[in-house]
């Protein structure tokens, strides 16, 4: 059995931001277990757990875009509305691209279609909500 005897006052160890990386990233290799990584750096097992998922977590709030393409289409009223497929594979009338008609495609069959009188604030709120789900 192995006792370490600490003189003085214990304090807190300060662990930067680099050493924080290295440790996490040496547990996510092939086969590595976080009790054996945390034993060789001396840290507490539970810590490494919270830095993981505290790296997990802020990689997913990191702000995407996604692109956006706006096309002009010039509609007749002598001409049939056409249909343009989209890269989703379903088809659009190119007639509601003449009235100003905003389509937003959020995914999983959601979609939100608003015209260009809609009031932002409502719009900006209804996004938020929708985006949380």
């Amino acid at each position: 059995m192995r006792v370490e005897v600490l003189g003085g006052l214990e304090r807190r160890r300060r662990w930067s931001q680099d050493d924080k990386a290295r440790i996490v990233e040496e547990t996510l290799a092939p086969g590595a277990k976080v009790t054996e990584v945390a034993r060789r750096n001396g840290v507490a097992t539970s810590l490494v757990f919270t830095w993981r998922r505290q790296a997990w977590t802020s990689e997913q709030v990191v702000p995407s875009f996604t692109p956006v393409q706006i096309a002009a289409v010039a509609v007749s009223a002598e001409e049939t509305p056409k249909l343009l497929p989209t890269v989703d594979g379903r088809v659009r009338s190119v007639a509601a691209a003449g009235t100003g008609l905003i389509e937003i495609d959020l995914g999983n069959r959601r979609c939100i279609r608003v015209d260009a009188h809609v009031d932002p604030e409502a719009l900006a709120r209804v996004l938020d909500v929708l985006g949380r789900r």
